[in-house]
């Protein structure tokens, strides 16, 4: 049974926990620092990654609806400020929106909404509701980052920072990796509701936000974080391309026109393999050439747990929560205090199948 299941495990993590205190080699002696591409050792190390913006920070392009437009270009330098001086672990400053921009998020907040209660996937229409009530999730409302930030930390343990525009997917993934997602706290411009060439605060905060709160998809989002981390630039690729596959079953990229050409006959649409998904580009101003689909969260985990095992890294990554840093996994004594918090974590398991015994008849 599932009691004796437990006590079994616990008695191979003793005898492997006996196992490593005999070896006393360091069997990754030969690792080359140099050879691993840098990642944040702390969460406060994120300070670095989210700041090196890509594209769509304080410059557009010239095909940007916002380009010849000097009022709209000067609001997304302020949000460059805000986002540049942010620090991890203060407050997110909060944003007085101007009507203009209100509007536009009515707009699409309006659109989106009609297709939720057909399209969107229960995980997303369990936390909508939530969002509602706790953050300010309304037509005639942005909701503020630090109240999104803190919901999040209360239902998946994820919070939310500041970004000024689009991050690179080693920057992006890294913050994954310590349950933090980069979120813009711009809005489109409103010459075109409906569709923006860029993530903006209406596609962070409608399109992720509510998956985030779910702590199945926390988790799946998290492991993807943390299999990049010291990853190469070829495997953190694929790793992207899989974290961004627009597939968990009925759930759609929340853009209007880019819902709207994914639930058409012209979507090509196939199942999610991470390995073969890491191959398909993900587009960032136009529609994706393919749709990848899973029945639920749990299956691609599993998958992309399979597919992470494929990364060539000479060690494993384990995240303290407690100190939100990243223990790498290299040697004994490492590995050793990882099994020392597994035990620890079944005992408490067995003692609540003790007392249920006991006070249940189970």
């Amino acid at each position: 049974n599932f009691e004796e299941q437990m006590q079994g495990m616990k008695t191979q993590l003793v005898q492997l926990s006996s196992l490593l205190r005999l070896l006393d080699l360091n069997f990754w002696n030969y690792l080359d620092d140099e050879d691993v591409p840098w990642f944040p050792m702390k969460i406060c190390e994120l300070d670095q990654c989210s700041k090196r913006v890509l594209m769509y920070g304080s410059e557009l392009d010239a095909d940007h609806p916002g380009f010849k437009d000097n009022v709209y270009r000067q609001r997304r330098q302020y949000f460059v400020e805000v986002a540049m001086e942010y620090k991890s672990g203060q407050p997110i400053p909060r944003v007085d929106y101007t009507a203009e921009e209100i509007k536009t998020w009515g707009v699409v907040f309006r659109e989106l909404t009609k297709l939720y209660p057909t399209h969107a996937c229960r995980e997303y229409l369990k936390n909508l509701p939530l969002l509602t009530k706790f953050c300010g999730y309304r037509e005639d409302n942005i909701p503020q980052l630090e109240d999104v930030s803190v919901f999040l930390r209360e239902r998946s343990g994820f919070t939310v920072r500041p970004v000024a525009g689009y991050l690179s997917p080693r920057d992006f993934l890294a913050g994954l990796a310590y349950r933090v997602f980069n979120c813009t706290q711009y809005i489109r411009h409103s010459v075109d509701p409906l569709y923006t060439p860029e993530p903006d605060t209406c596609h962070e905060l409608l399109g992720h936000v509510p998956l985030l709160a779910d702590p199945k998809f926390a988790q799946f989002s998290q492991e993807i974080g943390l299999a990049s981390l010291g990853a190469s630039d070829e495997d953190v690729q694929k790793l992207a391309t899989d974290g961004q596959a627009e597939g968990v079953r009925r759930r759609f990229t929340l853009v209007y026109r880019r819902t709207e050409h994914a639930l058409s006959d012209q979507a090509c649409v196939k199942m999610f393999d991470p390995r073969t998904t890491c191959y398909q580009e993900c587009l960032i101003t136009t529609f994706q050439e393919v749709y990848f689909v899973s029945e639920s969260f749990e299956e691609a985990k599993e998958k992309m747990r399979e597919f992470a095992k494929s990364i060539k890294r000479p060690f494993s990554v384990y995240y303290n929560p407690y100190t939100q840093s990243i223990d790498l996994l290299k040697d004994t004594r490492s590995i050793e205090n990882v099994v020392q918090d597994l035990r620890s974590d079944l005992t408490t398991v067995c003692d609540a199948l003790g007392k249920m015994n006991t006070y249940l008849g189970i």
